[in-house]
């Protein structure tokens, strides 16, 4: 009996002196937030507060639930991969909440027709301009200088890499974008800052943006198969020299609409307008463009392009509903200089004077009435979109 008590107290013994040695581990401190996104480990790379400068490769995944709480600045060397069906809720923000792919740095958002990756507003009941939009920034050659810094947030952009790869958007939804700063400093939809060739940009749609639906600034970007719901001012903008292409273009402003900027346009094409000559010109070609608008207020133009920009416009469609109104079709000029002579626009209008154009000196304008003609709007289908 007393071997067993004996035997019971050593153990107890032992018990207590384990017991205050697991007390005198020392204790791991809790991971501290610092604004770095180094890897999916970091305590930055959180779902529900995604902000902060991401210096890795990171992915998004479909299923989690994102909410974009500030600026999301992926940096030179690192990649922000999304996958197919993920979903980003934006906190409303305003011009504090937004994504940027810096110079150098990449964006792999290759969403799919039935599983597209969509950027919208957190808020229960949405508005236009509730967070800014997604920023691509690249070396591509602009019309400002070497480089110049970009209208919002003062990022570098600019270079003469024509074949810059800013990395690729497809199938990729924004929703609410467009915050203002001012009358004069806005984000956009997408908006592309001396994006090169090199990127991959299909398949991608903006809803309900405070400001312009797609810019660029300079730059070679390619695009295709491009959608504008409801952009507030111009539907779809270039300056700075953009000579890139774009193919299948379609913007409406539907006819409940009634919320609208100064000026707002379905196109507007700018070179330099301080320099209407300034190397590179802008000169894109654009094919199969249609711009819809149905609401019950009224457009300055239709299409402009001005400030030096040349265009070759083929295929384009205009069409007025019965209740819209537009100050012009196609206007040519400006106080701060004319479209270049070698602009070229091809166009069919429907219910719109097709005569009231403002040309430029050599320039061409071909314009017909009909009621068919512009982008393939079948292509938008993954968007479930139906036109009002």
């Amino acid at each position: 009996m007393k071997i067993k008590v004996l035997f019971l107290a050593l153990l107890a013994t032992m018990f207590v002196a384990c017991s205050d040695d697991d007390d005198d581990l020392p204790v791991e401190p809790t991971p501290q937030k610092d604004g770095v996104i180094e890897s999916l480990t970091d305590p930055d790379m959180d779902a529900s507060d995604l902000k902060g400068n991401v210096t890795g490769n990171i992915t998004l995944s479909a299923g989690v639930d994102y909410l974009l709480s500030g600026p999301l600045h992926v940096k030179s060397g690192a990649t922000l991969k999304i996958e197919p069906g993920t979903t980003i809720k934006a906190k409303v923000g305003g011009t504090d909440v937004y994504i940027a792919i810096e110079q150098g740095a990449k964006i792999d958002a290759k969403g799919t027709a039935s599983k597209p990756i969509v950027v919208t507003s957190a808020a229960s009941n949405p508005r236009a301009g509730d967070w800014g939009g997604l920023m691509l920034i690249g070396k591509a050659p602009i019309n400002k200088g070497a480089t110049a810094t970009t209208e919002v947030v003062s990022l570098t952009y600019g270079g003469n890499v024509s074949d810059d790869n800013s990395g690729v958007l497809e199938y990729v939804r924004l929703e609410y974008t467009g915050a203002r700063i001012n009358q004069d400093k806005e984000f956009n939809g997408f908006t592309f800052y001396s994006v090169g060739s090199g990127t991959t940009i299909n398949n991608i749609a903006v809803f309900h943006g405070d400001d312009d639906g797609v810019e660029f600034f300079g730059g070679t970007a390619e695009v295709s198969n491009v959608l504008i719901v409801n952009a507030k001012d111009d539907m779809f903008d270039w300056t700075d020299g953009w000579a890139g292409r774009a193919t299948n273009v379609y913007g409406v402003r539907e006819s409940g609409y009634t919320d609208v900027s100064e000026d707002p346009r379905g196109i507007e094409g700018d070179s330099n307008s301080s320099d209407n000559d300034a190397d590179p010109r802008s000169n894109p070609t654009i094919d199969k463009i249609t711009i819809v608008h149905n609401a019950k207020v009224e457009m300055a133009d239709m299409i402009k392009v001005r400030r030096g920009s040349s265009a070759i416009i083929t295929n384009a469609f205009v069409q007025l509903g019965d209740d819209a109104t537009a100050s012009d079709f196609i206007d040519l000029t400006d106080g701060k200089g004319n479209a270049h002579s070698s602009t070229s626009i091809t166009v069919v209008g429907d219910n719109i004077d097709i005569t009231d154009n403002k040309n430029e000196s050599g320039a061409t304008i071909n314009a017909t009435a009909g009621t068919t003609g512009g982008a393939d709007f079948s292509v938008f289908a993954w968007t479930n979109y139906t036109v009002q």
